[in-house]
């Protein structure tokens, strides 16, 4: 059997948007608070080291240069003492131990250099060195920065705190901030899933200021009554398609039953009438569940689902015109749905009339299960196409060729499961043809 649509959509689950939206907010907060703090820190950081070592350069550079004047007015007593710097001169007779004693002062030219190592307890030691050379002696200040050292560690882990303390902060007030923003969206969410109790629009933008929200809001009101009205005028031309259909169907099969009542009508033109009638019926279980459809509304009923069957099956029997296709009725009698003929007959009848469609010979069953029915053909399969694209509106099956139909017998189907919490499925059969399975009621996967 060649299947005229494709399978139903897998639902995708429900997006929490409102979660999602509100989380964006509070990481935007959050973010900007750690980077504005995080570049606001390193940035006074590297201020505050830059600014320290300009001026600690500027005072060895100055105590430097009154060292060498100091020697050079009087060089026996070199002595020269500051706060925090130690002061080091040696004659040209003792260069040679300052590269013994102190090697790694001995390659360095005349500046300000930072030198880092251990003292002799194996302490870390940091310290600023000023080295001025000159023929008649060498002169060196060295600036003790242990003390500094250590105040830019304190800074640096007040820095840190700075960073998290107004991290923190940023998800609070951002936390805040979506609440507030977040909260007429819900309200209008919230009102939108109230809604809906009548057939006539509920106003939304009366509820909310004339915001963004409220701005929302009346592009929703307008929206609904636009769909309102073509859900209106939907219903109205259903219900005058259905009321103007049926009066000539009634025309007709009062006719024909008047005309089969008559002892002279011979048996080819009582054949004529009858396949005359089964159309006139077929029509009017059509009319009839596609106006259960357009208003989405579940008829009731205690349909027989094997004399449903078994009329479908006499009908297409008179309507083989000696095509080599057997038609046959297995398994279990009494299966009784919750739902008008009509429905039943639609969804059932469309399943077998692919079938007998598209078997060219050999047979056609329809096999009863306590919950579900099965129509197994033996016709040319189904191919990847039609599998990949069953219960697809408007897509007849690759076995189609100039065949009539237009592609909707399978999505009528799919939408009378979904409006019933029915299932079908089209397999491929064990060895050719194809398998539908109609499944009253989804909670039933054990069939075969």
């Amino acid at each position: 059997m060649a299947s005229d649509s494709g399978p139903a959509p897998v639902a995708k689950p429900k997006t929490r948007f409102r979660r999602q939206l509100r989380s964006r907010i509070i990481l935007s907060f959050v973010l900007l608070g750690f980077g504005l703090t995080a570049l606001f820190a390193y940035a006074t950081n590297l201020t505050r080291s830059r600014v320290e070592n300009a001026l600690v350069e500027d005072v060895m550079n100055r105590n430097i240069s009154a060292f060498a004047e100091q020697f050079a007015r009087d060089p026996k007593n070199p002595q020269f003492a500051v706060d925090q710097i130690r002061a080091f001169v040696y004659t040209p007779d003792k260069f040679e131990s300052v590269r013994i004693n102190r090697p790694e002062w001995y390659e360095l030219k005349d500046g300000i250099h930072g030198i880092t190592g251990t003292d002799e307890q194996g302490r870390p030691l940091s310290y600023k060195l000023a080295v001025r050379k000159t023929p008649n002696a060498w002169f060196f200040l060295a600036y003790d920065m242990s003390q500094t050292m250590r105040g830019e560690e304190q800074f640096n882990r007040a820095i840190y705190l700075a960073v998290v303390v107004f991290t923190l902060l940023s998800l609070v007030v951002g936390w805040w901030a979506a609440s507030r923003v977040m909260s007429p969206v819900i309200e209008l969410a919230n009102l939108l899933q109230q809604s809906g109790g009548s057939t006539a629009p509920e106003s939304l933008a009366a509820h909310f200021p004339t915001d963004e929200v409220g701005q929302l809001a009346e592009a929703l009101d307008d929206y609904a009554e636009r769909l309102t009205h073509v859900v209106q005028r939907d219903r109205e031309f259903n219900a005058d398609v259905s009321h103007e259909l049926r009066t000539p169907l009634a025309v007709i099969r009062g006719a024909v039953e008047l005309l089969l009542s008559r002892p002279d009508v011979d048996e080819k033109t009582r054949a004529r009438l009858q396949r005359i009638q089964r159309a006139e019926q077929q029509c009017t279980d059509l009319i009839s569940a596609l106006l259960l459809l357009s208003r989405n509304e579940r008829g009731h009923g205690a349909t027989d689902v094997a004399k449903v069957a078994e009329q479908l099956l006499d009908a297409h029997r008179a309507q083989l015109g000696g095509k080599p296709l057997e038609l046959l009725l297995e398994g279990e009698r009494g299966l009784v749905v919750d739902a008008p003929e009509a429905a039943v007959s639609v969804a059932l009848g469309n399943l077998i009339g692919n079938a007998v469609k598209y078997t060219t010979q050999g047979d056609v069953i329809v096999r009863m299960h306590p919950k579900a029915v099965e129509v197994i053909d033996s016709g040319p399969g189904l191919s990847a196409e039609d599998a990949a694209r069953l219960f697809e509106r408007g897509y007849r099956g690759t076995h189609a060729g100039h065949s009539q139909g237009g592609g909707i017998g399978l999505s009528i189907v799919r939408r009378l499961c979904e409006l019933y919490g029915w299932d079908v499925r089209v397999l491929p059969g064990p060895e050719k043809g194809v398998v539908a399975i109609l499944t009253f009621g989804r909670d039933d996967t054990s069939l075969l």
